[in-house]
């Protein structure tokens, strides 16, 4: 007889990590191979956690669409500690501010007890990554695809770093990479932070879907001021009443 986890493992792989395929199936109790159950259960291991799970993040259970597996590599007790979870988010083509900015902010807060939250991507993503990896500060990242698969190539290292050091999550089943996915995880990155950071970054941008998901969450979000010549979405948030961010020890201060 197989466990409810295992059946949503099942229509996770079957569905490719799909939200409302996996919805549907469990909606209408649709009909399981129990054989296919045990291959996918001896396939995957040990290395998921289900929204069954008692060491299923709480903070997920109550956002959008909130993962029915969510598969992991690293140390998954980072999902669940008494820390500040803050998210860095920003644009893939970061400029040589937007890079020094990030690296200042996260060394301003080296020793403290949080944990930076970020989705790997080119960019501010891995600058904020590997400023949290070379300060001693667990991160985790948040992949739009696999967790056995790295995007962009040029993280690999970091990838193994992270995997190493921190965590690397993600609600697709191995090898997926689905169209349309990464801003879908966006709100998986919302959901585990406290605090979101922007930055750098353009309008229309997957920083933009980010930023509204963490307010409909009620997150408190933070802009880095940048030049008054140049299109910047963090001015416009500083506008809308975003918190201009100076200092990293700021993001300690509780609003």
């Amino acid at each position: 007889m197989f466990k409810i986890r295992d059946i949503l493992l099942y229509f996770s792989y079957k569905y490719k990590g799909d939200w409302q395929g996996i919805f549907t199936a469990l909606q209408n109790k649709e009909n399981v191979d129990e054989k296919e159950i045990d291959d996918t259960v001896k396939k995957v291991g040990n290395n998921y956690i289900t929204i069954l799970d008692e060491d299923y993040p709480s903070v997920l259970k109550n956002i959008y669409r909130p993962p029915f597996v969510l598969y992991y590599k690293g140390d998954k007790s980072l999902l669940n500690e008494d820390a500040l979870y803050i998210s860095f988010i920003g644009s893939r083509d970061a400029s040589s501010y937007g890079e020094a900015v990030t690296k200042k902010l996260i060394g301003d807060i080296k020793g403290e007890n949080v944990i930076i939250v970020s989705g790997l991507a080119k960019g501010i993503d891995g600058i904020s990554h590997q400023a949290s990896l070379d300060n001693h500060i667990k991160t985790i990242a948040v992949l739009g695809t696999g967790i056995d698969m790295v995007y962009p190539k040029e993280n690999v290292y970091l990838y193994e770093r992270i995997s190493q050091e921190g965590l690397i999550i993600s609600e697709y089943p191995l090898s997926i990479c689905p169209p349309s996915s990464f801003p879908k995880r966006n709100r998986i990155i919302a959901g585990l932070s406290h605090k979101i950071v922007v930055v750098e970054a353009k309008r229309r941008s997957g920083t933009q879907i980010t930023v509204n998901i963490g307010l409909e969450q009620g997150k408190e979000i933070y802009a880095i001021p940048t030049s008054i010549f140049e299109e910047s979405f963090c001015n416009e948030l500083i506008a809308q009443g975003a918190t201009p961010l100076f200092d990293g020890k700021e993001l300690l201060e509780k609003k």
